[in-house]
């Protein structure tokens, strides 16, 4: 027996000491790679930025936990918009960069941030120097900027995907039909859509509506600077989208969509002789992910003026709050921050939200306007900035928008799960209770809503609609009738929103930057930005701490995992949710 215990003892002492060696190995190689991420960067004469956007496209880097899961993804750089954007007008002036080598096959940016980098990269084309796009193959959002190149090449055996856009909604009425689950709702808005997937096998004639009116004018946006570009009508680019008729490489050489078909060794011919390479020379790349930490991108200012520029970024939703949702705490603190620091002149709030909770959103919107009379707060709008999203922007200053924001859905729901069938039907587990009171158990997933309690809910939404549509009146200066005729939930295009008075001008984070500074009196100044971001590996132990099963699932389902995220924040959510119909975001 002894023996026993004293294998086992040296067993589980050998498997703790062989966890305990493998997490030091871990917090080594994470600190290498941060480590190695600071480093500065050497440009080299005749460099080369290349970009290439294979990845999630946030406003802002983003601290992804998620990369542990891949060490060999460990590191590597993910920059966001802010720093895309600034790579491209510092590559503009910086003498060592010759041009610009677009490898983007694919994007997963929404059409606001590709309109941004596109602005950027038209921009970039007036300092004289090249932009050449090539890729084995073009996803639609690539096409569309890879369109702004002077010169754009495709493979031999490549093809472009260019068929308009669509918006999938998945529902789930016929699946909690079946499930024996009742999804008890109440909601303000006729296109308040946001609810539709669990009540609905299909679009209701309103849904439809909003969402052909929306796409209608993101892809008009698209065609119309396509067309620009390429010097192709507006009616050849619909056929050819119609007709899928750039599956074709000599098609798409033959309609004007493309200047060339070439190997990748072509390409590395032609950028070897606009950098006046010779043939055996190797061509000097730069990543953006490099090129942000060369001297020549940091900031030599020596203002003492600030602005802050504030990332509100994902669903709105209890919590803390990080980079990829907005909680009740980053936000709000960030703007008191903001608000404290005597040398921040203005405020630039980046939102980027479908919305969420009511509350939340109320909480933010309070500290915008105790920080207006205090000082400049301008919002730009990024890919999405609705209903939570619009809420916490109406109060500002001044708002951008994109013409490709989606933005509005001024509406409000709740939604409430009632379980009994399912646990009594279909697992044969029932409930008993005992109450002080009349309706001691509201609100419970267990039971159905009696009247009196719907009739409760339906008075707190009705309440909050008409807080939400009183304080867009007040920041926006018009009446609520007004507010609530271009309300009901509806979703508006950044080029809609500014027809009917919800944003004040189109443009993007610089347009928002130089008007802040504008209503701020002040022509020199830094940057700030916030919400302050954790240590990368304080960040990784935090989210694994909190969420790791979440961060595996995310990890392992990628781009599906919204669908599992959708389901499993249901009971979490707050019961009044001001927030953008479930997949309308989702674009493509």
């Amino acid at each position: 027996m002894g023996q026993f215990f004293k294998f086992t003892l040296a067993s589980v002492l050998g498997v703790i000491l062989a966890i305990f060696l493998s997490i030091f190995i871990l917090i080594g190689m994470m600190t290498a790679a941060i480590s190695a991420g600071d480093e500065e960067t050497v440009v080299e004469e005749n460099s080369i930025l290349r970009i290439k956007l294979n990845y999630p496209l946030n406003d802002r880097s983003v601290n992804d936990p998620t990369s542990i899961m891949n060490l060999s993804d460990f590191g590597k750089e993910n920059p966001g918009l802010n720093e895309i954007i600034k790579s491209i007008e510092k590559g503009a002036e910086d003498p060592n960069i010759k041009g610009i080598y677009l490898n983007a096959p694919d994007v997963s940016g929404g059409p606001a941030q590709l309109e941004e980098i596109r602005k950027a990269l038209l921009k970039f084309k007036e300092s004289g120097k090249f932009i050449v796009a090539y890729a084995t193959g073009y996803g639609q959002g690539a096409y569309y900027l890879a369109s702004v190149a002077d010169e754009v090449y495709l493979h031999p055996e490549g093809m472009i995907l260019f068929k308009g856009f669509a918006s999938e909604m998945m529902f789930y009425k016929g699946l909690f039909e079946k499930l024996d689950v009742e999804m008890q709702i109440i909601r303000h808005g006729k296109f308040k859509a946001a609810v539709e997937p669990f009540m609905l096998d299909k679009m209701s004639e309103s849904n439809r509506e909003q969402n052909t009116a929306l796409l209608t004018s993101l892809w008009s946006n698209i065609l119309n600077e396509i067309s620009a570009s390429r010097n192709i009508s507006i009616e050849k680019l619909n056929e050819a989208a119609d007709q899928l008729s750039l599956d074709n490489p000599k098609k798409a050489l033959e309609l004007k969509f493309i200047d060339g078909i070439k190997y990748p060794d072509e390409i590395s011919a032609l950028l070897k002789e606009k950098t006046e390479k010779a043939e055996d020379d190797d061509l000097e790349f730069l990543s953006i992910g490099k090129y942000k930490n060369s001297a020549f991108f940091k900031e030599n200012t020596v203002a003492k003026d600030k602005i802050a520029v504030i990332y509100a970024a994902g669903e709105i939703k209890a919590g803390k709050g990080n980079d990829t949702y907005i909680g009740e705490e980053n936000i709000r603190k960030a703007i008191i921050k903001a608000r404290e620091d005597d040398r921040v002149k203005a405020i630039v709030m980046r939102v980027n939200s479908p919305g969420g909770s009511a509350l939340v959103s109320d909480l933010i919107w309070r500290e915008v306007t105790l920080t207006t009379p205090v000082k400049p707060v301008v919002v730009s709008m990024g890919y999405v900035a609705a209903s939570g999203g619009y809420y916490i922007s109406c109060a500002a200053d001044y708002i951008y928008a994109d013409p490709n924001t989606i933005t509005g859905s001024i509406g409000v729901f709740g939604m409430i799960p009632n379980v009994n069938g399912f646990m009594t039907n279909k697992l044969g587990i029932t409930f008993d209770e005992v109450s002080t009171n009349e309706n001691g158990n509201y609100i419970t997933i267990n039971k159905a809503l009696t009247p009196y309690q719907r009739e409760v809910i339906q008075s707190s939404v009705e309440r909050v609609y008409d807080s939400f549509i009183t304080k867009v009146a007040k920041g926006r200066n018009m009446t609520k009738e007004d507010v609530d005729r271009i309300g009901q939930g509806r979703v508006w295009s950044g080029s809609q929103a500014i027809e009917i008075g919800l944003v004040d001008e189109l443009g993007g984070m610089n347009e928002a930057i130089v008007k802040a500074a504008e209503l701020a009196e002040i022509e020199t100044y830094k940057l700030k930005e916030l919400p302050v971001q954790k240590d990368p590996f304080q960040q990784i132990l935090e989210d694994l701490t909190g969420q790791s099963s979440s961060i595996m699932m995310k990890h392992y389902l990628g781009e599906k995992y919204k669908y599992v995220e959708m389901m499993e924040n249901m009971e979490n959510r707050a019961v009044i949710q001001a927030r953008l119909p479930f997949g309308m975001s989702s674009i493509k």
